[in-house]
Order: structure tokens, then sequence, then C-alpha cells
């Protein structure tokens, strides 16, 4: 008898190895969509922060960057500081907003953990008038490793880092982290 098509036991072992190698390949997938979001928002923090500084420079006056509710990991805002109590003042006009759509781990450290104020010459001034300077890290979900960190120096200028490195700052904020 001439068979065409396939019979079961063929049929069964092909979705078996189907089965096999999709188990492996999803947690690499995930593991490499998850360092998509994390570059891409530590990218997007960092020009967020550059147009802000380009924003206090054009308008001549003093500009801040806050995370939503105080939690970079949200995402953040950037507000013409027009009282110059920065994000306290709910009057003051939001330039832009950008929120994180996936759980990301963003935290800065003590000179940043909140908000970043750009004065009217661009420099990175706290409310006293003392420097600003600091850096925030794109924290991995599980880990205390930070995968990027958007770098802010006494002068203003914004780099990117991607060094992939331990760090305290992601080991005790991981309530936020969800994968």
């Amino acid at each position: 008898m001439d068979q065409k098509g396939l019979g079961l036991i063929e049929l069964l072992v092909g979705l078996a190895i189907a089965a096999i190698a999709l188990h492996l390949t999803v947690p690499a997938l995930s593991g490499y969509a998850q360092s998509v979001r994390r570059e891409s928002a530590a990218l997007s923090l960092a020009s967020g922060l550059r147009n802000a500084r380009s924003e206090a420079l054009l308008r001549n006056q003093a500009v801040v960057v806050h995370g939503l509710n105080d939690d970079w990991s949200q995402g953040w805002r950037v507000i013409l500081d027009l009282s110059g109590r920065g994000q306290e003042d709910s009057s003051n006009p939001l330039l832009r907003q950008h929120q994180t759509g996936a759980p990301l781990l963003i935290v800065g450290n003590q000179s940043v953990r909140r908000y970043v104020r750009f004065s009217s010459l661009g420099e990175p001034l706290l409310p006293t008038g003392a420097f600003q300077a600091g850096t925030l890290h794109i924290c991995a979900s599980r880990q205390s490793i930070s995968h990027h960190q958007v770098v802010l120096s006494r002068s203003g200028r914004v780099s990117l880092r991607h060094d992939k490195a331990e760090q305290a700052l992601c080991a005790g904020s991981k309530q936020g982290a969800n994968p």
C-alpha cells in the first residue's frame, strides 16, 4: 500500500521536537526583550535630560526633570520651573512627559534620586545653588546589576554608559521591579 502523508508517530515526534525547541528559545527571547526595554529606557532618559537642558538654555529659565511620583521607574516629566519650587508646584507648566511602558527599575544616586534641575544657563544646580551631578542606573529586574547608566556631569553634559556592573542601589530598590 502506497502512503502519502505523515503517520501519527511521525507527527508526534515532530511536535515533541518543536515543543523542546520552543521551550529552549523562549527564555532567551524574554531576556533579549528585557535587554531592549532597558536600553530603550536609557536612551530615552538621556535624550530627555539633554532636551531639558536645551529648553533651559533656549528659554533662559530653569527646567526640572523629575520622576513620576518621585520614581524614575514609572517615567519622568519635564517642567518649566517658573516658581523655583520645581515639581512641588503643580502650576509649573509641563513641557514633556514620558512613561515607561514595561516594568523597569531606574534608580539614581543621592543627588539625582528624585529630580534634575537645569538653571537658565544649562547647569545642573540644586535650588540652594549647589551643583548637581549624579548617575541614574537602569537595573536588571532580579539582580543588583546596573546595565546602563545615564551620567549627569557637573557641567550639565549628559552621557550614556553601558557598563554592566554590580550596583547597591539596584539591590535596595527591587520593590518596583517586575519581570
